[in-house]
This record gives C-alpha cells, sequence and structure tokens, in this order.
C-alpha cells in the first residue's frame, strides 16, 4: 500500500488495523489513507480495531458462535470502532 496506508508513526498493529478499516469502509478509503499519512491521532483506534479483529477472527475459529458469548461482543467492538472512525473522519472535512 505504500506510504499512503501507512499509519504515520504508527505500529505494524495500526497499520494491519488501518488496511482492515480501508477494506470494510471503502467509501472514506481515501480519507483514511491522507489522515493516516499525515496524523497519528487515530493510531490507538487502528490498533484496537486490529486487536479486536484477530480476537474476533480466534473466537469464531474456536468455538461455537452459540456457545461464545465473545463473538457477539467483539462483533460489537469492531462495530463501534468502524463508527467511531467513520465519525472522526466525517467530522474532520
Amino acid at each position: 500500500m505504500g506510504d499512503k496506508g501507512t499509519a504515520k508513526n504508527g505500529s505494524k498493529e495500526a497499520q494491519r488495523g488501518l488496511w482492515r478499516l480501508m477494506l470494510k469502509l471503502p467509501a472514506i478509503r481515501g480519507r483514511l489513507q491522507v489522515i493516516a499519512a499525515t496524523s497519528s491521532r487515530l493510531n490507538g483506534a487502528f490498533e484496537a480495531y486490529e486487536e479486536a479483529c484477530v480476537a474476533l477472527e480466534r473466537f469464531k475459529r474456536e468455538r461455537d458462535r452459540d456457545s461464545c458469548p465473545l463473538v457477539e461482543e467483539y462483533e460489537a467492538l469492531c462495530t463501534e470502532i468502524e463508527s467511531d472512525v467513520l465519525a472522526a473522519v466525517l467530522d474532520e472535512r
């Protein structure tokens, strides 16, 4: 993704979280690239999203959805982070 897809001064987790968000929210992909390249203010959200997505994938793989309330909890957490990032991007305009 080059420099445009890299969270400025961010960790590898922040970069991966950014990439996941860019895939999940294509309507704001370009704006996310600009924000990530010029600011580190969303790095915490990018990292949190990566960690939540990794945990969610693990829970889905290891457990039956009906017997694991963590699946629902982490799906809600991912959705909440997506909404927060979307709001932050739209507020910046």
